[in-house]
């Protein structure tokens, strides 16, 4: 058998071992990660500044977007600088941090895509009932089970994945401390772990999955009956980027946990992975910012107000500093046309 240890330190895998194409992968990631920093953020200031955007849709995409900047910023950091230090080490409780915090906000991603899947279902099917139905309170609950459940869920899996003896290979076949990879490293006996991740996959994205089919179907046989091409195809533009995504989120991230070991690839394991964690925070801004109309004049407003308050701050600054400028050249001895109290006047 292996020696069995508890390690103090994994090494992640690197997109490349040639200097070109890691700094190529840095100024990539380095984009995307920019990107998708400024699209949430944006959305989020937008959201909480327009009182017009104070609804059950938008109060989902907000808590959407912080997800999304924290699910980012949890893998796509520390892989740059592995590219760029070329230091691909990770300590052992940086990895137990990762897998936390990656199985976190996976999990709210997915609930949250469910609660926005059923309210637009709720808007289009019973739009008379719609205010009693997704009330203040009922969104607040909707939202803090997602946050919870997501919390309760990933402090399972990590705890069940770090109880596990590694062998003397501490080598993580991803960017990033990923179950799958923990496990194959693994000296000790996993099924119980896969149990676990058996049970998430049926409960969680089989359920999220049901939801949204169902809650989408009945918008699709809706929007179908609308006598206009134009609002027809409007509804379908907005609907099938969400339900791309959403399958690529699923799809990607069930491949990476169930993947047969026939089928292993390193390279196909850091492109999966790249979709169920880089794309969905960057695409969900771009997807339920700029093809809304509402976000999109809203943005532009917010944008505006923030250029047109510099400029009056700069003016602001100007103002006393020309006034000052004033007071002095008026204090300076000026022809004496009067009494001396007059000078300057």
């Amino acid at each position: 058998m292996l020696n069995q240890s508890t390690p103090t330190e994994f090494l992640l895998l690197g997109f490349s071992d040639v200097r070109e194409l890691q700094t190529l992968h840095f100024v990539v990631f380095l984009s995307i990660y920019l990107a998708a920093l400024m699209g949430n953020v944006l959305l989020i200031i937008t959201v909480l500044l327009d009182c017009h955007l104070h609804s059950p849709m938008y109060f989902f995409l907000v808590n959407l977007a912080l997800s999304d900047v924290c699910y980012i910023s949890t893998t796509i950091p520390k892989s740059l600088a592995v590219s760029l230090t070329n230091n691909q080490r990770i300590s052992f409780s940086g990895c137990v941090s990762q897998v936390f915090l990656v199985v976190t906000f996976a999990g709210v991603d997915l609930t949250l895509l469910t609660a926005m899947a059923y309210d637009r279902y709720v808007a289009i099917r019973h739009p008379l009932q719609y205010t009693l139905i997704m009330n203040k309170i009922a969104c607040l609950w909707m939202a803090a089970a997602s946050w919870i459940i997501s919390v309760l869920n990933a402090v399972m899996n990590t705890v069940n994945t770090f109880r596990l003896e590694f062998c003397d290979s501490h080598n993580i076949g991803q960017f990033f401390c990923d179950i799958p990879q923990l496990l194959n490293i693994s000296c000790t006996r996993t099924f119980g772990n896969l149990i676990l991740i058996l049970a998430n996959a049926v409960i969680l994205c089989s359920s999220s999955s049901l939801v949204i089919i169902v809650s989408y179907s009945y918008i699709f046989t809706t929007v179908l009956k609308i006598p206009s091409v134009q609002a027809r195809y409007k509804a379908f533009s907005t609907c099938t980027p969400h339900l791309t995504v959403f399958g690529l989120f699923v799809s990607t991230a069930l491949f990476s946990y169930f993947r047969p070991n026939a089928w292993f690839s390193s390279s196909l394991d850091l492109l999966t992975a790249v979709f169920y964690t880089v794309l969905p925070p960057l695409m969900n801004p771009i997807i339920y910012s700029l093809r809304n109309k509402d976000i999109h004049t809203a943005v532009l407003k917010v944008l505006k107000t923030g250029i047109s308050q510099t400029h009056f701050k700069k003016l602001s600054q100007r103002i006393p500093a020309n006034r000052a400028k004033e007071k002095m050249d008026s204090s300076l001895p000026g022809p004496m046309l009067g009494p001396p109290h007059y000078s300057g006047c």
